[in-house]
């Protein structure tokens, strides 16, 4: 059986029909933070391990998601960012978007996608570790 990792990388199923690399894109970066956050010692105290889940989505559902109802603290972090942090499972959720024109130039330039997801998602973890008190990766 497989243990869950800590840091979790969702593209929409929009985007991965879009961008047929973002899913081994998104893979690879889960397994590249996973490390970094280990290393920055995020994971200090086993019983008390904060669980991220990333959502990538267009902006279209990300709008959806922004109103839909969900349950603990709800931050956001910028226009196309925002997370809820549920206290009971310590577990963030985010969802961020990828915007109609960050799509248009993905589109253009697929090469620059694995450096474009990278450091949205980095920047949006940082936010997220000072949100925590942890150091940034």
């Amino acid at each position: 059986m497989t243990e869950q990792l800590p840091i979790s990388i969702q593209p929409s199923n929009e985007l991965i029909d879009k961008f047929s690399k973002i899913s081994a894109v998104s893979n690879k970066l889960e397994a590249q933070f996973n490390f970094q956050t280990l290393t920055a010692g995020w994971y200090g105290d086993e019983d008390n391990i904060l669980s991220i889940n990333l959502v990538v989505d267009t902006s279209a559902d990300f709008l959806l998601q922004k109103i839909h109802n969900h349950q603990g603290t709800i931050t956001e972090f910028a226009d196309d960012v925002f997370s809820f942090y549920d206290k009971g499972k310590h577990q963030t959720n985010c969802f961020i978007a990828i915007t109609d024109a960050e799509q248009q130039l993905l589109a253009q330039q697929e090469k620059i996608i694995p450096g474009f997801i990278q450091a949205k998602l980095q920047k949006v973890l940082n936010l997220i570790a000072v949100q925590h008190q942890l150091l940034p990766i």
